[in-house]
Parts: structure tokens; C-alpha cells; sequence
């Protein structure tokens, strides 16, 4: 059996982050390669390597004295080494960083780097082989992924190495120039490797014990879900739950390669099991509950438009002719509504408006701002009946008026809007209805 474990920064924070990790790792002799990140904070106030390294740089390109900072990144790191008890130096890797910083090897290069050092102090406490991630991840001249060719790079480097260490978040071009991915791109690092490895198992290892069904900075200790499929993480991840990058899905999903989101402080706990589908019922009627705000609302009324041919793609051409993304568009007789981003339809909002006038000549155009989407999402609502019925009970309860409902035709999520005061109350309200006094 071969498990990809990828740990992140609040879990390589510190010596004493390290020796769990480290323990976690030994405890399964299964866990055969592992993708570090950066270390983060050590307590609440403190600075995330990665985010030192930007600075750095950032004094660096300005042709300014960068020492002091770079001394600053160099001591966090040898404050591990010192706690590992490791006889082990990275003088030379800080000489080259040093060198490369003055020629401005660019941003992508220096944010890269404290996973590149990372990797190699836990390659040396593990025992394991160390692999450069720019020599294995590519990405293409244009500066986007190459799965195909990091899949053919990744698979032909470690089929004969029995364990190894693969730095997470950064690869490179074909000629050596560094790119990094999105933050939080080792989770999608760690998804590469399981897939190049043809991994049973890939392990996510972090500060929580898995997915929760709500935010728990909404709802106070909300349950933790058990198993999750990944449309349902897609439906969760877009809807602003966040947890394991999004992207991370994709190269396991293909394989069938399942995930199991860990916690570093707490490796007792089973986590979350996400994966292709399952038999296994969900506890609940629903898997979880997500929400975002910072919606608006563009209601187009014209009467007799469900017989004129051709009036929503109309409509649907001004908001792309002007670069502006559809959230949802719920729909009456003659009436649409769009709902956009308020930040991305601000900046056009008077064009877009004598744009719709101009293309359907509608009888009045209604705007309303500041409204949240709240998603309840699980697979056991296909086979509940009522489910929508308890959504408007628990909110009517709560005295939230629903803007928008919208049910996908998979029957996987239904989303309502509410107003932006009603955004907490509603995920409270539902939480309570679906889990706390689930019937």
C-alpha cells in the first residue's frame, strides 16, 4: 500500500510541529512520500515564512539592503534544525537564494523557496530522498500547468525511489525559470504525487480535523463530516468553504484515489474521507452547509418574454460583452434575475443597464445589492423528501426572507439568497434544522 501525505504550514511551524509530524509519519509505514509546505505561524501574531520571502524580495527589487530580512527567514528555519537536533546546514542554499535575490530571479522564485528549504530539513529528519519540485512539476512557457508532462516527469523520477520528500506549491518551465501555484498550491502538489505514484491513499494533513458541515465561525463547534464525494467538496469549495484547495480534486479524482483531510494536533481523529462516491450514508439529510456574500441582483421584467425568441441570450451577452461572470439565474414568466458579483458589477453598472435597454428593451430593470448565497449540499437529499420544504420552514422560523432559490437538476445542493444581515442567521438556522434537530 503507498499513502501521499502532504502536510501544511501551521503543521511545520516549529521543532516541535516537526517531531509530530515525524511521528505521524512513522506510525505507518505506508506513508512512503510526503509534500511539505512552508512553515506558518507559530502563534497568532507571527509571520508565515512565505509571506518573510515576499517582503524580502520585494526589498530586494528595489534595490535596497535585504540581509537583515533574509538573516530573519534564515534564523526561522535554523530554529527547527536546532530543535531536530539535525547536524545539517543550509548556509549554501541562503548563499544561492542570496545571489539569485540580487539578480531578481523573480517573485515565483523567492516564494517558492520556503518550501524548497523545508523539504530538504525534512528530507534530512525523515531519511528520505529529496526531489527538487522544479525538476518534476512543469509548467508551460505561457506560465500555465502541464499535467500531462509533470504526470510522465513525476511518475519516471519516484518509481524506484521507496520513499521521498516533494516540495509542495512551485515547479518550473522547461528551461528552469520557478513557478509557483495559487496559494495553498500544495495541496495540488501532494494530489500530483499520489496520482504519479498510483497512491491508495492521499493523506492532507492540517490544523483540523477534517471538513465541517458549517463555519465554525458562524456556528459554535459544528459536527465534522465523515465522507464527502467530490462533487460535493466542489459544491462546498465554491460556495467559499475552505479547506483543501480546489484544484487538489482533479488529478486524484481522475485516478479514484481517495482523500483524507487530518489533523496534524489531533491524529487520533479519523478526519474526512473524500472521495469518487460511496454507499455509506451521509449522518444527515445534508453533507454541509456554505455561503458567501457580496452578491447583486439585476431583475429584467418585460412582459410576453417567454415568447420572444432568443431574449435570455440577449440579456446573458451583455453581462460576457462586458466581462462580467453569472453566479445564477432564476427565472418567471417575464422576469429574469441575474445575480453577479457587487465588486466585478459595480465598476460597469450603468453601461451594462443602457446595454440591456439597447438589446431587448425591457419594461423595467430592478437593482438590489448587498445579498449572500447560502448552499446546503449533500447527497442523501435526493432520496428525502421535503428537503426544500424544511429549508423555508427554518428560515421562515428565523424571520429570513429567501430572495432566490435554486436547485440544481443533480439534486446535489439547493442554493438560496438571502439579504447580507440574514447571512449568519441563515446558516444558523439551517444547521439547527438539518442537524441539530434533524427528524
Amino acid at each position: 500500500m503507498k499513502k501521499v501525505v502532504k502536510f501544511g504550514g501551521s503543521s511545520l511551524a516549529s521543532a516541535e510541529q516537526f517531531k509530530k509530524v515525524g511521528a505521524i509519519i512513522h506510525a505507518d509505514e505506508n506513508r512512503r512520500y510526503v509534500v511539505p509546505s512552508a512553515p506558518g505561524k507559530r502563534f497568532s501574531s507571527d509571520i508565515k515564512v512565505t509571506d518573510m520571502l515576499y517582503a524580502c524580495y520585494e526589498t530586494a527589487e528595489k534595490g535596497e539592503d535585504f540581509s537583515g530580512q533574509l538573516a530573519e527567514i534564515k534564523a526561522r528555519y535554523q530554529e527547527i534544525i536546532d530543535g531536530l537536533n539535525l547536524n545539517f546546514t543550509l548556509d549554501q542554499d541562503f548563499e544561492i537564494i542570496e545571489k539569485n535575490f540580487r539578480e531578481q530571479a523573480g517573485v515565483n522564485y523567492a516564494a517558492s523557496r520556503g518550501e524548497y528549504l523545508n523539504s530538504k530539513i525534512m528530507a534530512r529528519y525523515l531519511g528520505f530522498e529529496f526531489v527538487d519540485a522544479a525538476e518534476v512539476v512543469r509548467f508551460n512557457e505561457d506560465g500555465s500547468f502541464n499535467d500531462e508532462v509533470t504526470d510522465e516527469l513525476l511518475s519516471e523520477r519516484l518509481k524506484d525511489m521507496h520513499t521521498a520528500v516533494v516540495p509542495g506549491f512551485y515547479g518550473a518551465k522547461a528551461d528552469g525559470t520557478v513557478v509557483t501555484f495559487s496559494r495553498g498550491g500544495s495541496d495540488i502538489t501532494g494530489s500530483l504525487v499520489a496520482l504519479a505514484v498510483h497512491a491508495d491513499l492521499y493523506e492532507n494533513w492540517t490544523d483540523v480535523s477534517g471538513f465541517l458541515i458549517a463555519d465554525p465561525r458562524i456556528v459554535k463547534n459544528p459536527r465534522s463530516i465523515e465522507t464527502i464525494t467530490y462533487k460535493e467538496l466542489r459544491e462546498l469549495s465554491y460556495m467559499g468553504a475552505s479547506v483543501l484547495h480546489e484544484d487538489a480534486i482533479f488529478p486524484v479524482r481522475k485516478a479514484g484515489i481517495p482523500i483524507n483531510i487530518r489533523n496534524t494536533n489531533a491524529p487520533e481523529d479519523k478526519g474526512t474521507l473524500i472521495v469518487e462516491s460511496t454507499c455509506r450514508q451521509p449522518k444527515y439529510t445534508i453533507t454541509g452547509i456554505a455561503g458567501t456574500d457580496g452578491f447583486a441582483s439585476i431583475t429584467v421584467e418585460k412582459a410576453m418574454m417567454n415568447s420572444e425568441v432568443g431574449f435570455c441570450r440577449k440579456v446573458l451577452q451583455v453581462f460576457e460583452d462586458n466581462g462580467v461572470s453569472i453566479e445564477h439565474m432564476p427565472s418567471g414568466i417575464d422576469t429574469m434575475t441575474i445575480f453577479v458579483h457587487k465588486d466585478a458589477f459595480e465598476e460597469k453598472e450603468q453601461k451594462i443597464i443602457s446595454d440591456i435597454h439597447r438589446a431587448v428593451s425591457p419594461d423595467h430593470i430592478e437593482l438590489e445589492s448587498d445579498l449572500a448565497l447560502v448552499a446546503v449540499v449533500g447527497r442523501g437529499m435526493r432520496s428525502t423528501r421535503g428537503t426544500a420544504g424544511r429549508i423555508f420552514s427554518a428560515l421562515a422560523h428565523a424571520h429570513i426572507n429567501v430572495k432566490m432559490i435554486d436547485q440544481g437538476s443533480s439534486e446535489l445542493n439547493i442554493i438560496v439568497g438571502v439579504k447580507h444581515e440574514d447571512f449568519k442567521n441563515a446558516i444558523r438556522a439551517l444547521y439547527e434544522i438539518f442537524v441539530l434537530t434533524q427528524i
